[in-house]
């Protein structure tokens, strides 16, 4: 027995999950659903009027039981089919009404039974396995056997009738039982895409939060790296402008003339800062330049050897960072007697900064605080490098930091 709609069911139950436009279209494909029904109703009513036999009263009786099935259907079926799923009790009912109008039709004009072609999807459509075969059974035999106890007809007339009546049961059951199976899986898919498109969104968000959180990271290691070392920078040349004042006022101008320089400094990196820019001593400026005017305001030496030549500005950002990190903690905690030396080797494929300082000293393997130290191997890992600590307590401190370069271009 044809159930073709009844396939359409699991587009409703996917296309649910889409929103508006899913919605939109089952109301489209269950418009096509009340145009076969009414086409199966009125082909099935001119049969029964056009039949041979019986006689007309008794072809009247039958089409006059079939016409409660249109608003029967129109307004409990209608409202049971898109239900999503349907109340089978409800639907149960429903059936058991409209079975209850065909038969009696369908016994006394066996024309009636061409009305099985639209009962039959109702019932995959709105009823467990079980229920529906259950029902799509009475739909296709009981007719058969009415008619048969009712009239008598010859048993060539049975014979066909009978094996017509198993052939259309057997097609229903199979075809039911698949489009069941497909609304089964349309169902387990509309829950997959629901789950996926849940994930979507969790991963979207958590995408978010991991986006924020780096960039908040790296906005603290820059404020670290430049404007909080430039106060540090600026607190230290005040108290020694402050021992300075009464005894030597030559060397607190030259300490405020170096306040001032750390003070423009520190006002071109927080604007760099802001504007996303290269920092304010590789602003048109070589990274050996830039090393050499930080290793003069922290009266450090610098070498340079190998073959300088401009690199990405991520490992010479890095490489800047570095250096001023590791000044910073010289003076710091290294001592006021603490010299410190800066070293820059250009390789093929990597470039190197060691900052070595004879100061205190101390124990890397120790538990530390600062935030100076993992900013600055964070940084080295972004760029693919490393960050080696060599110090001792007593034995001073060296920084060496390695980072991959570009090999330089072969001349022409």
């Amino acid at each position: 027995m044809p159930a073709d709609l009844p396939v359409e069911a699991p587009a409703r139950r996917v296309t649910a999950v889409a929103g508006a436009s899913g919605a939109y279209s089952w109301e489209r494909s269950f418009r096509l659903w009340d145009t076969y029904f009414a086409l199966i109703w009125l082909a099935t009513l001119a049969f029964v009027l056009g039949a041979d036999q019986p006689g007309g009263p008794v072809r009247l009786a039958a089409a006059a039981l079939l016409v409660p099935l249109v608003p029967l259907f129109a307004w409990t079926g209608r409202p049971l089919l898109r239900g999503d799923p349907p109340p089978e009790r409800r639907a149960l009912g429903y059936l058991v009404a409209m079975i209850a109008l065909f038969l009696p039709s369908a016994i006394l004009v066996g024309e009636t039974r061409l009305m099985t072609f639209a009962l039959v999807p109702q019932c995959f459509m709105t009823l467990r396995m079980r229920w529906a075969i259950t029902m799509v059974a009475v739909i296709n035999l009981a007719p058969v056997v009415g008619w048969a106890l009712l009239w008598w007809p010859s048993e060539r007339a049975v014979f066909f009738n009978g094996l017509f009546a198993v052939v259309t049961l057997v097609f229903s059951v199979a075809v039911g039982s698949w489009v069941i199976r497909i609304i089964e899986q349309s169902q387990e898919r509309a829950a997959l895409i629901a789950e996926l498109d849940t994930s979507r969104h969790e991963v979207a968000r958590l995408s978010a939060a991991h986006g924020a959180l780096a960039e908040r990271e790296r906005m603290a290691r820059e404020i670290h790296d430049t404007l909080a070392q430039g106060f540090t920078s600026l607190l230290m040349l005040v108290q020694a402008v402050e021992a300075e004042l009464d005894h030597d006022l030559a060397g607190a101008r030259r300490h405020l003339a170096l306040m001032d320089e750390t003070a423009r400094l520190n006002l071109a990196e927080a604007r760099a800062l802001v504007a996303g820019g290269a920092p304010a001593d590789l602003d048109g400026a070589s990274l050996p330049d830039a090393l050499g005017r930080l290793a003069a305001r922290h009266a450090a030496k610098l070498e340079v050897t190998g073959p300088a030549r401009p690199l990405p500005a991520g490992p010479e950002v890095v490489a800047l960072r570095a250096c001023q990190e590791a000044l910073t903690n010289c003076r710091r905690h290294a001592g006021s007697s603490a010299s410190a030396s800066i070293g820059l080797d250009y390789a093929d494929d990597r470039l190197t900064l060691s900052v070595r300082d004879d100061g205190h000293g101390f124990d890397p393997e120790a538990a530390h605080d600062g935030y100076g130290l993992a900013g600055l191997r964070a940084r080295a890992t972004e760029v693919g490098g490393t960050v080696r600590v060599h110090s001792a307590p007593g034995g001073g401190t060296t920084v060496t930091v390695r980072l991959p370069v570009p090999p330089p271009r072969s001349g022409r």
